[in-house]
C-alpha cells in the first residue's frame, strides 16, 4: 500500500506544519556544521553526532545512525556533503522499518470481538485528557461508537475535563466522581460498553508520578477487574507521552514499560517544540510502536503515526 493512498494532502501538509521546529532546528545546525566542508569525514560526523543528541534523538539511537553513515562513508570511498540529508534521510528511515512492529494506517480496526479496550496510562500534565478527546473523535469520524471511562478519580478535574470532552465529541461517559474506586469505574465502563454492543472503550487513568509503585499497583487491578468482563481486556495500553519534554519523555517511557504492559505509544505537542527527534529515539529504544503524534490543537491534529511520512516531512 502506498502511503498517500490513506495519507491525505491535508494530513502531510499539516505533518509539515506540526514538524517544522524541528525541522529548522535540525537542518539549521547541519548546514552550519558542514560549511567550508567537501566531504564527510570525521569532523562532520562528530557534528551530526552533536547535533542529533541535542535534538532529543538519543545517545543511543544516534550512535547507531552514526555508525551506518560511517560503515557508507566506508564503503562509498567519497560522500559530498551535499549527500549528507539524502543519506540521514535514508538510514533514519532504515532504522525505523526495521523496528516495524505493527502498521495501522487510519482509526479504524480490523474485525473481531467487541469492544475494542484501550487504557489510557501517563503523568499528569502530558496532554493525556485532551489525547482520549481526539482519539474519540477519530474513532467516531471512522464510524465507531465510542464509550469514555473516567478512572482518573484522583483528581475532580480529571474526571471533570473528561466530561467536557465527552460532550464535545458527543460520546458517552462512565464517571463515579472524584474518589471513586478507579478499578470499579473501569468494570462499568467495559460491563456498559458490552451491553451496548461498542466497538471503543477508552479507559483514562491517574497521572501521578510514574516512580510511585501505588499507582502501578492501581493499573494492575484496573486491568484485572476488566478482564472479569472481556478475558483479554485491555487490548492497548496507550502511553502518552509529551515530546516537548525531550529526554524526560524517554525516562518516562522507560519507567512505563518497566512496569506495566505498554503496548502503544502517543507523542503529543509536536508542533511546539524542536525536539521531535524524540520520536526517532522512543521507536527505536522501546520497540513498542508510536500509534499516534500530537501536532496541534484541532481534533484532526492527531495523527497516526506513519514512519515514512514522518522522514518524508522531515526531510523533505
Amino acid at each position: 500500500m502506498g502511503i498517500f493512498s490513506f495519507f491525505t494532502k491535508e494530513k502531510k501538509e499539516n505533518l509539515d506544519k506540526g514538524l517544522s521546529k524541528t525541522k529548522e532546528s535540525v537542518f539549521a545546525k547541519i548546514s552550519k556544521a558542514i560549511i567550508g566542508k567537501s566531504k564527510v569525514d570525521d569532523e562532520v560526523l562528530d557534528n551530526l553526532e552533536e547535533i542529533l543528541i541535542s535534538s532529543d534523538v538519543g545517545v543511543e539511537t544516534t550512535l547507531r545512525i552514526i555508525d551506518r553513515i560511517q560503515n557508507r562513508v566506508s564503503k562509498d570511498k567519497y560522500l559530498g556533503t551535499e549527500q549528507l540529508n539524502s543519506l540521514l534521510k535514508e538510514e533514519i528511515a532504515g532504522l525505523l522499518q526495521e523496528n516495524e512492529t505493527e502498521t495501522r494506517f487510519d482509526f479504524s480496526f480490523p474485525d473481531g470481538e467487541k469492544p475494542y479496550v484501550i487504557m489510557v496510562v501517563g503523568v499528569n500534565g502530558v496532554g493525556k485528557t485532551t489525547t482520549i478527546g481526539k482519539l474519540a473523535h477519530q474513532f467516531k469520524l471512522a464510524g465507531k461508537s465510542v464509550l469514555l471511562g473516567a478512572s482518573d478519580t484522583f483528581r475532580a478535574a480529571a474526571v471533570d475535563q473528561l466530561t467536557i470532552w465527552a460532550g464535545r465529541v458527543d460520546v458517552p461517559i462512565v464517571s463515579q466522581g472524584m474518589g471513586a474506586d478507579p478499578a470499579s469505574v473501569a468494570f462499568d465502563t467495559v460491563a456498559s460498553a458490552v451491553a451496548r454492543k461498542s466497538d471503543v472503550v477508552i479507559i483514562d487513568t491517574a497521572g501521578r508520578l510514574h516512580n510511585k509503585i501505588n499507582l502501578m499497583n492501581e493499573l494492575t487491578k484496573i486491568k484485572r477487574v476488566m478482564q472479569k468482563v472481556i478475558p483479554d481486556a485491555p487490548h492497548e495500553v496507550l502511553l502518552v507521552l509529551d515530546a516537548s519534554t525531550g529526554q524526560n519523555a524517554i525516562e518516562q517511557a522507560r519507567q512505563f514499560t518497566a512496569a506495566t504492559e505498554v503496548n502503544a505509544l502517543a507523542l503529543t505537542k509536536l508542533d511546539g517544540t524542536a525536539k521531535g527527534g524524540v520520536v526517532i529515539g522512543i521507536s527505536d529504544q522501546f520497540k513498542i510502536p508510536v500509534r499516534y503524534i500530537g501536532i496541534g490543537e484541532k481534533m484532526e491534529d492527531l495523527q497516526i503515526f506513519n514512519k515514512q511520512a514522518f522522514v518524508d516531512s522531515l526531510f523533505n
